[in-house]
């Protein structure tokens, strides 16, 4: 009978319209404010807005609500840019002005901080709120994004929605563009759903990777070395039919993509032969070096923020020329090659061989030297048990994936590199990681934004340590 009596109460509570004062955001970006003594998380409302809203799911701890209007309006609101937000997955700040994303984000890495040393027992040696900030990197908040994955789906009668994820689903929003994406990446959505309604083998797609780069050698002989090219990854879930290849051939020529298709196995290109070449692909660094990459390989997204960040990178870490330094996480040579133009030596490391090897003839290829590369599991004692205990490393960058660099940094510790420097794309790992180095007796020297996501949650961070 309880059971009974508690879906009843929960039943009527769901549907219950009342008005909120909105205190904070939470880590998501998520508007926070009280009803019935605990916290009601309001997607789209802001700090200090009063608003209306309806109870959407009722639990013992919490409860969320959507926005119905607002009372009262916060300053820092500004309208969205961009048609689908609110329902597309992919942005979750658009209605917060940049300056107050900025604080956000910095508020949200402090906060990370001050929580996880205070649990590790060093909230003496350093709090969040105290943290070392330096001005943030920041680039245009609009049009930066070279690379993203448009979803495919189809109904019953193969017609095709193409677009992102909605919020806390799996059903895709139909886009019809994007301001956060690069041009011409923005604005092709409507090709390629009439290009796809077109298809004579439906249902055969599982999405389009959509990447813009330099091109060194296109399909297009009349295209070779253009900049800012498009190129199409095609996850074909079925095979092409000379019909449908052709098709694509069409729209590839008339607007200059380069497409390649994904079976699942392999990618290779729409077309290849002996007079049409495949694409090799590139983007240029600063510097002008240039970075040779496959349409499946990870780059930095934004590319204005990437070479701001190897910039900071250089002058926080101050290299000498008889300065040896470790780049764990190394990839392409993102950091690699930009490091190795101003030290004695740079040894490179990635868990995939395959990286490895595309690092090496990146440095290759831009005439450097005094660069090294190896393979090794970074989440094992490797270096503590191989010959890299036996080198001197003055100077050590590391750039790990979201899960951190845990094991790596216990070692760094232990090897007693002076300069360590870390950029963070989770900043939960990094407060993990960095409370690792401080109580090894690490001092937290310089700590810095990279707005990399403008318009979303996702915070990227740089932090400067010495010994």
């Amino acid at each position: 009978m309880a059971n009974f009596f508690k879906a009843k109460i929960k039943e009527k509570t769901c549907n219950q319209r009342l008005t909120v004062s909105v205190e904070k955001l939470d880590i998501n970006g998520v508007g926070v404010g009280r009803w019935q003594n605990k916290p009601v998380f309001i997607a789209g409302a802001l700090p200090h807005e009063v608003v209306e809203v309806k109870i959407i799911e009722q639990k013992s701890k919490y409860a969320r609500a959507k926005l119905i209007s607002i009372t009262k309006q916060s300053d820092n609101r500004v309208e969205p840019l961009c048609q689908h937000f609110g329902v597309c997955g992919g942005c979750d700040l658009q209605m917060l002005v940049i300056d107050e994303q900025l604080i956000f984000k910095q508020n949200k890495v402090s906060d990370l901080f001050s929580r996880f040393f205070s649990t590790q027992g060093i909230a003496k040696k350093i709090e969040g709120k105290d943290l070392p900030w330096q001005a943030p990197i920041k680039s245009s908040p609009w049009h930066y994004r070279r690379k993203a994955r448009i979803g495919v789906q189809f109904d019953k009668k193969s017609h095709a929605t193409i677009g992102f994820r909605q919020k806390a689903t799996n059903q895709l929003a139909a886009i019809k563009s994007c301001p956060v994406l690069v041009e011409p990446l923005n604005v092709i959505f409507p090709l390629l759903k009439k290009l796809l309604a077109q298809l004579t083998v439906q249902s055969a797609i599982g999405h389009i990777e959509v990447i813009q780069a330099d091109i060194v050698e296109t399909i297009f002989a009349e295209q070779r070395q253009k900049d800012d090219h498009v190129v199409l990854v095609i996850r074909q879930l079925k095979p092409m039919n000379k019909t449908d290849i052709e098709l694509w051939q069409s729209y590839a020529r008339k607007y200059r993509w380069q497409v390649i298709i994904d079976d699942g196995n392999k990618q290779l290109p729409l077309v290849s032969t002996k007079d049409e070449n495949s694409a090799v692909l590139s983007y240029s660094l600063a510097d002008k070096s240039k970075i040779y990459f496959a349409s499946s390989d990870f780059i930095q997204i934004n590319h204005q923020i990437n070479n701001a960040m190897i910039d900071q990178a250089l002058a926080w870490l101050n290299l000498s020329p008889s300065d040896n330094v470790l780049d764990l996480f190394c990839g392409l040579g993102n950091f690699s090659l930009a490091l190795a133009k101003h030290a004695k030596l740079v040894v490179g490391v990635e868990g995939v061989q395959v990286m490895v090897e595309k690092a090496s003839h990146n440095a290759r290829v831009n005439e450097l030297d005094n660069c090294q590369f190896y393979q090794a599991d970074l989440n094992s004692n490797w270096l503590l048990d191989s010959w890299a205990k036996a080198q001197v490393f003055d100077k050590v960058l590391l750039d790990p994936a979201r899960a951190g660099a845990e094991q790596a940094v216990s070692q760094i510790a232990k090897l007693h590199i002076p300069s360590v420097l870390y950029v963070s794309c989770d900043p939960a790992t990094l407060a993990r990681d960095s409370a690792i180095l401080i109580a090894q007796g690490y001092k937290l020297e310089k700590i810095s934004l990279m707005d990399m996501f403008a318009q979303t949650k996702h915070v990227e961070t740089m932090v400067l340590f010495t010994l």
